[in-house]
C-alpha cells in the first residue's frame, strides 16, 4: 500500500486525535512516508520537515511542521498552550513548559494530548505532550505543564 492510498486513513486518525480538519491540514501536498520493517507508517515528512510520527499506540506525535500546519487549520485556542515572553526563549530551545508560565490554554486539553506551545502573539514555539489537564495548567503554581518534544528555533 503506498502512502497515497493510506492518506485517507491517516487523515481519519488525525481528525479523531486533533479535531475536524486536522487530517486534511497535516496530510496535504507532497509527503514522504518512512516505514517500519513490517511496512507500517512510522514518520511522515514534508519537504519542509517532519509532520508527524505514528506511535505503536496508534496516536500521532507532532513535528514542528505538523504543529505549523495544525495552527493554520484549527482556530484558537484549539490544541494550544500559550506562554509569554518570560519563557519564550527557553521553550524555543526545547525546554519544558511549567504551569506558572501558562497564560491561556485550550480547555479541552488532557494529560497525554499532543499540543502546540505558542507565544501570546500566536507564533509557534514548540510541540510536545501535555502533562496536566487544562485547568491544572492554569491553577497550579508549580509542575510541568508540557513535556516539549521539539522547539522551534527561529
Amino acid at each position: 500500500m503506498d502512502e497515497f492510498e493510506e492518506r485517507p486513513r491517516l487523515r481519519r486518525i488525525a481528525d479523531y486525535q486533533f479535531g475536524h480538519g486536522a487530517g486534511t491540514a497535516l496530510f496535504d501536498g507532497e509527503l514522504r512516508v518512512a516505514r517500519s520493517k513490517s511496512g507500517r507508517p512510522r514518520q511522515v515528512h514534508a519537504p519542509t520537515g517532519r509532520v508527524v510520527s505514528l506511535g505503536a499506540d496508534g496516536r500521532f506525535t507532532l513535528g514542528i511542521e505538523g504543529g505549523t500546519r495544525l495552527l493554520a487549520a484549527l482556530s484558537a485556542p484549539t490544541g494550544r498552550v500559550v506562554v509569554g515572553d518570560e519563557s519564550e526563549p527557553f521553550v524555543r530551545e526545547g525546554k519544558n513548559v511549567f504551569a506558572k508560565f501558562v497564560s491561556t490554554v485550550d480547555p479541552e486539553i488532557r494529560p497525554g494530548d499532543e499540543v502546540c506551545v505558542v507565544h501570546e502573539d500566536g507564533g509557534l514555539l514548540a510541540v510536545g505532550r501535555a502533562e496536566l489537564p487544562a485547568d491544572g495548567m492554569l491553577d497550579f503554581a508549580t509542575g510541568m505543564a508540557v513535556k516539549v518534544r521539539e522547539g522551534c528555533e527561529d
